[in-house]
């Protein structure tokens, strides 16, 4: 029994020895680049921080209840079928969102009609698609920036070890290359380690746009369906007649 608490205390001691050396061992080869390293390492910093923000930002602005809020499309369909058109825009003004705003642009030409009620639908549509889009754009940036920032890193990193190479003439062994080396690739996966979810997340991001808007566009064209049933009037009828 007391030889199994031995062996178990060094298996331990062992464990948080190494654990200790590998922690540190890390520290000291993120702290290893030197001025340059350090820069390019506060540049991925700082992206990651932007990057954090924006992922919280789209998970706030991309809720359901936020592009669509519950009950708006209802209220207006049923305003509609009464024949309240401004009990309808009442409705959209009440809960401002992507949705409200497509109803609102289709209500503004109820008068001319259907065809002119879906255009105007489908332009508002495309508009709102386009900024939510721009604000996930960036999650993209940063993705794409990252990895160029930490090859930069690495290039300055490469030229340092073989500027080495070359003042001393040869006399600095593979050994001190390959540290160099493997100094410099530190800010390589500093890069990566921001990119790769800052792209994963956009990818989310965008599919939940295209999602969000789809449904949008489903519920805008149920709303505003009893408009098909009112007849046609033209631009033309609607214009003021010139003075004789």
């Amino acid at each position: 029994m007391m030889s199994a608490n031995f062996i178990g205390s060094l298996i331990a001691q062992a464990s948080t020895a190494v654990d200790d050396q590998g922690s540190a061992g890390m520290l000291d080869i993120i702290f290893s680049g030197g001025v340059p390293g350090l820069m390019i390492l506060m540049v991925l910093f700082g992206l990651s921080v932007g990057a954090a923000y924006l992922v919280f930002d789209q998970a706030m602005s991309l809720r359901r209840g936020e592009i669509i809020p519950d009950g708006t499309a209802d209220a207006v369909r049923q305003s509609l079928l009464a024949g309240h058109v401004a009990e309808a825009d009442a409705a959209c003004r009440r809960s401002p969102s992507v949705l409200s705003v497509v109803l609102l642009s289709g209500l503004s030409e109820w008068e001319m009609g259907w065809s002119e009620v879906e255009k105007a639908v489908e332009d508002s549509l495309a508009a709102q698609a386009a900024r939510l889009m721009r604000r996930i754009e960036y999650l993209s940036v940063i993705g794409n920036i990252a990895p160029m920032v930490g090859l930069l890193g690495t290039v300055v990193g490469m030229i340092f070890a073989f500027q080495q190479v070359a003042t001393t003439r040869g006399a600095a062994g593979a050994g001190d290359l390959a540290e160099g080396i493997y100094q410099a690739l530190v800010t390589t996966v500093g890069g990566l380690i921001v990119a790769i979810p800052s792209l994963a997340i956009y990818a989310v991001c965008r599919n939940r746009v295209d999602a969000l808007i789809a449904e949008v566009a489903y519920q805008s064209q149920h709303a505003l369906a009893p408009i098909k049933r009112r007849p046609v009037r033209t631009r033309s009828a609607t214009a003021a007649k010139p003075p004789k």
